[in-house]
């Protein structure tokens, strides 16, 4: 397991006259890449390869434990950086711009988007690659709670987007595919300009679309679409290893072989041993008789100093925080806490995965932006709108209020004060609803003059 392939052609533009060919091409890398990318998804629900062990000594005694870290490493991520919504702020300090923002997030939220975007996480968390697709909405109009577009997060088992091997590398096209039931493949390919239907190398159905860019993005975790358990596969089959041996030293324990010297006992005397718990030996001069149990105990603590090395050795390749940390006794407090348990590598891989992940949610954005418009919605352009993550909204609480007041009385915008202090989840909508509050203090501190406590009144300007 070393990342996902990624899949390029040579050529400029995808035709009717080269998609099937390119299609062909493509399927034979994601086809490696689909069998990496199951056996990564298995993996994380728990089929993992212990449940196939098998054991040579003693084989009626062959536990298979499955400690599924894979799933903890899974969950930990998506929760951290996901946990709560991606919001979109707008850039500047236009009123007007704030307000098409928060409408866009409006219809974010008729979307479900945020789920989606756990749904996405999920995936490219587990290996290494996600896609998301939009198109416009045919109920559009019709509902005016509904939003102008539909998405959907795809199975990367069966979706792959194929790059243009020049400069750039810009999405050529955007594949989907279900297997029918007489295992016939119907592939759903979107170009820039078109959709094209294939089945058994042979268009089916062809038209062309209005949105000017492959509607399937592809959402990679990192440049090698990497997994964010797939490096330590190795070292968390070894856990389930040790955990397995564990329960089978326990067990072998418990049911030890019978040791029976210068004793000659047959079936149905050792069957009586076994029901009545005791038996009677006799031995003879110069060969005493004797009844023991061929055991040898694990040592325990020793198997827990390897596990407990082996499961460091996890959290930090994959930069998660220390669980066993506040079972250590310290002084240190605050942020020494948070560099000494492992937070703030959590905390900069985070920031790593924002990265990325913004650079392919300003495609979506692009493409959701130009359906809103051409459906006579509000005319709001890619460069107005910031893209924000928010974690840790009570950390330091008082801090954050602090900062947040601080930034006010110093004459900041209020919209970028109340995105900068990572107190809100949607900064954007907290601006929108808080204008007239904002309004009020603003009057009250440019007109408050001792012994003057005149209240505002209806009509009284703002300055």
């Amino acid at each position: 397991m070393f990342g996902r392939e990624v899949i390029y052609t040579h050529e400029t533009e995808i035709t009717e006259h080269n998609v099937v060919e390119v299609l062909n091409d493509a399927y034979q890398i994601h086809r490696f890449n689909s069998a990496d990318i199951d056996y990564l998804y298995n993996y994380y629900r728990g089929k993992q390869p212990v449940l196939q062990r098998t054991k040579t000594v003693r084989p009626e005694i062959n536990n298979r434990i499955v400690e599924n870290h894979a799933l903890e490493i899974v969950e930990f991520k998506k929760g951290y950086v996901f946990g709560e919504p991606v919001q979109y702020v707008s850039r500047g300090a236009d009123d007007e711009v704030s307000k098409q923002v928060a409408q866009l997030n409006e219809y974010m939220f008729a979307e479900d988007k945020a789920t989606r975007d756990s749904e996405l996480a999920e995936w490219f968390f587990i290996c290494g690659t996600g896609f998301r697709m939009i198109l416009p909405d045919p109920m559009a109009g019709i509902d005016p709670d509904d939003s102008p577009f539909e998405i959907d997060i795809l199975d990367p088992r069966y979706t792959f987007v194929v790059y243009h091997s020049g400069f750039g590398n810009k999405p050529l096209m955007g594949v989907t595919y279900i297997r029918q039931p007489d295992n016939i493949i119907r592939f759903s390919v979107y170009t820039q300009t078109h959709y094209y239907e294939i089945i058994d190398d042979k268009i089916v159905t062809s038209y062309p679309h209005a949105l000017g860019d492959v509607p399937i993005i592809e959402y990679p975790a990192n440049k090698s679409r990497l997994g964010a358990f797939e490096v330590v596969l190795g070292l968390l089959d070894a856990l389930n290893t040790i955990a397995s041996n564990r329960i089978d030293g326990i067990e072998q324990f418990v049911q030890a072989f019978m040791k029976f010297v210068n004793c000659d006992i047959d079936e149905e005397e050792f069957n009586a041993l076994k029901e009545l718990g005791a038996i009677k030996i006799k031995g003879e001069p110069g060969n005493p008789a004797d009844v023991d149990i061929v055991s040898s105990e694990l040592d325990q603590t020793q198997v827990q100093v390897t596990k407990n090395d082996l499961y460091q050795m996890v959290l930090i390749i994959c930069g998660m925080p220390d669980r066993n940390a506040p079972a250590r006794s310290a002084g240190d407090t605050g942020q020494a806490v948070m560099l000494r348990d492992g937070w703030s590598a959590a905390e900069q891989r985070a920031k790593d995965t924002e990265l990325v992940f913004k650079r392919s949610e300003k495609r979506f954005l692009k493409i959701a932006l130009k359906i809103i418009r051409d459906l006579g919605g509000p005319d709001i352009r890619l460069k107005d709108i910031d893209i924000k993550f928010t974690r840790n909204k009570t950390d330091n609480l008082l801090t954050k209020t602090q900062g947040l007041q601080n930034m006010l009385e110093a004459g900041i915008h209020p919209l970028i004060a109340i995105t900068n202090s990572g107190l809100f989840s949607d900064p954007e909508q907290t601006y929108v609803d808080s204008e007239p509050y904002l309004a009020k203090w603003k009057y009250a501190e440019a007109t408050y003059t001792p012994g003057n406590n005149k209240p505002m009144q209806a009509g009284d300007a703002i300055d």
